[in-house]
């Protein structure tokens, strides 16, 4: 039984040890400017919804503009690369379940992209009417949004994996000077690592695998060890029918200097629940209800 029990004690002795130093040599999230232009709390950030649950169809520049009229904290958008190098706004890599056409974004020209109508199968009630088709909405592009609203914040989502538009992303970002207004998630962890390289500057959120360890050695009361590459962490309330916000994932996430901000709530009672929870931020398609709850609608 001894022989047994000295390398079980040895490695628990270890395990032990080394959770001890990555406590003490893991460092917490540093301040990010993009956090400085936000003096109130939770931010009410207009989600880019292609479902029908908005009154504006997502990725598109009637979206932005009405949403911004709100008065928003910030607008969230996806993002991404037409074959000729430009950076464009959809939901998906593909045309299909948005416009008139069909193919992937990265083999098409900026042209073709915007040759389709942008909010085609867009539908409040289930495809019985369809509001703004026909009516000229196309695909803007992402540098047409930073010259419409250069002092907004923005969460600009990478959607495509390959190619890389990480360094084309970064450069559009500092060409216009958005590297304090911009905050870039993607689920991708390559696409992640990859505009971290290109744009270290540029505040980023966690990918989903990131999300994914936080959240177990959350759940684990080992989440004080991580030294987080990211700002934010940007989860729903739940993921494969775990419970991922509660008020100690909250609490773990705000120890290590990172803010949480909550998606897609179009709920009041959720709502609620989140404000009282203490979530930094709530995405959500409906931010005119969000805004009213808050006291903020003009």
């Amino acid at each position: 039984m001894k022989k047994i029990l000295r390398p079980l004690l040895f490695i628990f002795v270890m395990i032990v040890v080394l959770i001890g130093a990555s406590r003490f040599l893991s460092q917490p999230a540093p301040a990010h400017v993009w956090f400085d232009q936000f003096a109130r709390y939770p931010l009410v950030i207009a989600h880019a919804d292609t479902g029908g649950t908005s009154p504006w169809p997502g990725d598109t520049m009637l979206f932005l503009e009405n949403a911004a009229a709100l008065g928003v904290d910030v607008l969230e958008m996806n993002v991404n690369m037409t074959g000729d190098g430009h950076i464009v706004l959809n939901h998906d890599i593909t045309v299909d379940d948005t416009t008139d056409g069909t193919g992937t974004i990265s083999d098409m020209t900026l042209a073709e992209v915007q040759g389709l109508d942008a909010a085609y199968d867009w539908t409040q009630d289930d495809g019985a009417t369809y509001p703004y088709r026909g009516q000229g909405i196309v695909m803007p592009t992402l540098e047409e949004v930073f010259q419409t609203f250069p002092d907004y914040a923005m969460i600009v989502e990478i959607k495509q994996e390959a190619p890389s538009m990480a360094q084309p992303l970064c450069d559009l970002i500092r060409t216009y000077g958005m590297e304090t207004k911009v905050i870039v998630p993607s689920f991708s962890d390559v696409a992640m690592s990859e505009f971290r390289a290109a744009c270290p500057e540029v505040a980023t959120a966690a990918s989903t695998n990131e999300v994914k360890q936080f959240v177990y050695l959350s759940f684990a009361f080992l989440s004080n060890p991580v030294t987080p590459p990211y700002f934010a962490m940007q989860v729903p309330i739940k993921s494969s029918g775990i419970t991922v916000i509660t008020p100690g994932f909250v609490a773990n996430t705000h120890r290590r200097g990172l803010q949480i901000h909550a998606w897609t709530i179009n709920d009041p009672a959720e709502m609620e629940m989140l404000i009282e929870m203490g979530v930094d931020g709530i995405m959500t398609d409906r931010p005119d209800v969000l805004l009213e709850m808050l006291g903020r609608a003009k």
